[in-house]
């Protein structure tokens, strides 16, 4: 699943779309919500949530294959 970027908290800062390795944030304007362009691409890295300054701006939603070695 891909990260969910929840518009009402999210500032435009744009880190989440410098350090996706992935490039699922594409298409991303300075000071503009960052479209998830690429969901399938997604790799739950976590990237993303640890450099958002603002907590609860991004959730990512772990798909159920992956959530047993999370167990």
């Amino acid at each position: 699943m891909p990260p969910v970027i929840h518009k009402d908290k999210c500032n435009g800062c744009g880190k989440c779309v410098l350090v996706c390795s992935e490039d699922v944030f594409f298409g991303w304007k300075n000071k503009q919500f960052p479209p998830v362009a690429y969901p399938d691409e997604c790799w739950h890295c976590t990237a993303c949530l640890l450099v958002c300054p603002i907590a609860g701006a991004i959730s990512l939603r772990t798909p159920l294959p992956m959530m047993v070695p999370f167990k």
